[in-house]
């Protein structure tokens, strides 16, 4: 999983299009099935979710993602779980203090952000993670915030 995650760092910009490309049907296609099938979609969806984005960007379903922020690096895999910027104990070489043989998460999303077309996100302080969202689905609350937007 290690080195897919590492792969999408290096490919943000193509990712960033996917996810440009694909989020209005994403969007659309669960807000009607909402409508059908009501809360029994919710399960299915985070199963769905957790596959993607786990073995993309080993997602730790925190329910507020970010990897469009972060040069689609999550920040919750630091160890550390820091979510806005490295902690003071990088290692020269851009490695994990607490994880020597892992590339620091910040160092990742930097480098991630540099590749996007919208990369300036990373600059934006990001809120505390409400860690009562932990296993909910971000693709789910995309269309809260959609429906309640319209």
């Amino acid at each position: 999983m290690y080195k897919v995650r590492l792969w999408c760092i290096k490919r943000s910009r193509l990712l960033e299009t996917v996810y440009l490309v694909t989020k209005p049907a994403i969007v659309l296609g669960l807000n009607a099935a909402k409508k059908v099938f009501g809360r029994f979609l919710d399960r299915p969806v985070i199963v769905v979710e957790r596959s993607i984005k786990g073995f993309l960007f080993d997602c730790q379903m925190c329910g507020d993602c970010v990897l469009s922020k972060t040069g689609m690096s999550c920040p919750m895999n630091c160890p550390k779980n820091i979510r806005n910027g490295p902690c003071g104990g990088v290692r020269e070489n851009g490695m994990c203090e607490v994880k020597p043989d892992m590339l620091c998460v910040w160092v990742g999303a930097w480098d991630g952000a540099s590749r996007m077309k919208d990369g300036g996100g990373i600059g934006n302080l990001q809120p505390a993670l409400d860690h009562r969202s932990k296993g909910t689905s971000s693709w789910l609350k995309l269309t809260e915030k959609r429906s309640g937007d319209e």
